[in-house]
């Protein structure tokens, strides 16, 4: 005997797995297995276009499996969708995007998202943005903007210095700051 269903009961069906599938995605996602998330993500985003958030994670997928450039398109389609979500969410994607652009020489683009990152991020995360603002800069050959934000980052990182890294860079950027 063939039963066969409706198509409004297949594609119910079909949606209802869909569902279920991106709720895998998120466990991959919230449990640090990226790739397997982004697998997931890119199949579902082909077939409906997932909304800002979930396209937002895709980029975070991205940019932890090192693949800047497709960081980059994905975060900066929606980066502008992000202000309706909590501060310490939004400077997560800020500096995913910030960090993509600048691995990939982008500096100009960079530098106004590593500044949403610092408007939003809590104030022991502010030091690495204006570190990288300052180098920014530098490769720019802005050496008085790369000065400032190096001395803005000294600072942080003295009043911060929990990081690890915070020693080394505060040793680093007293050196660049006589430099410059």
């Amino acid at each position: 005997m063939l039963f066969v269903l409706p198509a409004s009961a297949q594609t119910h069906r079909a949606k209802s797995e869909d569902s279920e599938r991106l709720g895998k995605a998120l466990e991959y996602f919230n449990s640090g297995k990226y790739h397997e998330a982004l697998l997931i993500f890119e199949d579902l985003d082909s077939r409906y276009t997932l909304n800002a958030r979930f396209r937002a994670y895709m980029g975070l997928c991205y940019y932890y499996e090192w693949d800047y450039a497709k960081a980059c398109t994905c975060l900066d389609s929606v980066i502008n969708d992000m202000d309706v979500y909590a501060p310490h969410e939004r400077a997560v994607y800020y500096l995913s995007a910030a960090e993509s652009h600048f691995n990939l020489g982008h500096y100009e683009t960079a530098i106004p998202l590593y500044e949403r990152h610092i408007i939003v991020c809590y104030d022991n995360e502010k030091a690495d943005a204006l570190y990288r603002i300052g180098f920014c800069y530098l490769f720019m050959r802005d050496r008085p903007n790369a000065r400032d934000n190096f001395v803005s980052a000294l600072a942080y990182y003295e009043r911060f210095p929990g990081s690890p890294t915070a020693e080394a860079r505060i040793a680093q950027l007293k050196n660049m700051i006589k430099g410059l």
